[in-house]
């Protein structure tokens, strides 16, 4: 029997997230997705009259690929997917997954390899500035073990937090992109954390289920060389495939100068892969009333209500603090009562406590405001 979620979900990401038109070319790339929705989204597609093209993929074979570490490969197949990339006004990544791990014991030269010469022209230097772009999970039972649900459960909240009415969100973030761009220091509290760093004259870019979905933060950069201070993050994070718990990172002049973690060997070998991967190319808060808890799962966490990410490794263009590195690695603290609460300052000014907004202009912000 057919869901009518599917279409639901791909008008969504056609008329809202991508804002097709006539005649435009819309690349939808999918992993381990469902033939149901790739169809919906081919459908929803045509009938806004774009050209739709699928890339159907699959992550046992993507894995295979990877490992192999053969440069030339890379490098072709880094250059056949930049060059259709280049042709296309639109993007939806549709990203499914049997197994979280699936890239975990991929070696660490291989996974560089990918990530220069294949990930980063594609997706960094073409896609992200030059598309309209989308991406999203897909809810599979690994999902829902990560979330603790049982499989039915977690499906009804991925289509609540998916359909979210994110025009209300977009209308509420307004105040927030406008307090941003108007701060020079910020200064974040919190269990093991003290941080300091300026976001004077960059941009804040507001995103409402525009190129994401889920969606909910509103992200900037720190100056680069401004961040000062420690902090410890209370979310686990999966990178590469593999999964890290607790980690501490102590900057000076911008730079990552000690860094822990469950497993610290690990954590550092990523952020020694260039030199840009030890600065932070993004600060972004996180606000989706839907999404309370970790379930390692960055496109989920990232939006946690009550939450801030700081990301070592690439800025993005349209916030942009020129830090440049084949990373960009999410690093989530939940500041909600339940994680230790904490607390963001803007210019001295109590912004958010304990994961609630405390100024007039931003409690529609607020959980309660936004479901």
């Amino acid at each position: 029997m057919h869901d009518p979620r599917l279409d639901a979900l791909a008008q969504l990401l056609v008329t809202h997230s991508t804002r097709l038109q006539p005649g435009e070319k819309i690349l939808i790339e999918t992993f381990d997705i469902p033939e149901d929705m790739v169809i919906a989204l081919i459908r929803a597609a045509r009938q806004a009259g774009a050209v739709p093209l699928v890339s159907y993929k699959r992550n046992r074979i993507q894995r295979e690929l990877i490992q192999a570490g053969q440069e030339q490969a890379m490098q072709l197949v880094g250059e056949c997917e930049t060059y259709r990339m280049e042709r296309v006004d639109a993007y939806v990544g549709l990203r499914g997954s049997r197994n979280i791990a699936e890239l975990s014991d991929v070696p660490a030269a291989a996974m560089e390899l990918y990530e220069r010469l294949w990930l980063q022209p594609v997706h960094f230097q073409v896609r992200v500035p030059g598309t309209k772009w989308v991406v999203l999970r897909w809810p599979s039972p690994s999902m829902a073990q990560q979330a603790k649900m049982s499989s039915d459960a977690f499906e009804d909240f991925y289509f609540d937090v998916c359909t979210l009415d994110y025009a209300k969100m977009a209308e509420a973030q307004k105040p927030l992109k406008a307090l941003l761009e108007q701060t020079d220091q910020v200064h974040i509290t919190g269990p093991d954390t003290d941080l300091r760093f300026s976001i004077e004259n960059i941009p804040a870019i507001p995103c409402s289920g525009e190129h994401n979905i889920p969606d909910g933060e509103c992200f900037t950069a720190p100056v680069r060389d401004s961040v000062e201070g420690e902090i410890r993050f209370n979310t686990p994070t999966l990178y590469r495939g593999t999964p890290f718990d607790n980690i501490h990172l102590r900057f000076d002049q911008g730079r990552i100068v000690a860094a822990s973690a469950s497993d610290t060997a690990a954590l550092n070998a990523i952020l020694d892969a260039d030199e840009g991967a030890r600065y932070i190319g993004e600060f972004a808060i996180g606000f989706n009333p839907h999404i309370t808890a970790p379930m390692l799962d960055i496109l989920f966490d990232e939006k946690i209500a009550g939450s801030f990410h700081f990301t070592p490794g690439q800025a993005y263009e349209v916030a942009d603090n020129g830090n440049r590195s084949a990373v960009h690695w999410d690093m989530v603290m939940i500041q909600t009562p339940e994680y230790g609460g904490g607390e963001i300052y803007f210019d001295g000014k109590l912004v958010r406590k304990d994961g609630l907004f405390a100024l007039p202009e931003l409690l529609n912000l607020n959980p309660d405001n936004l479901k």
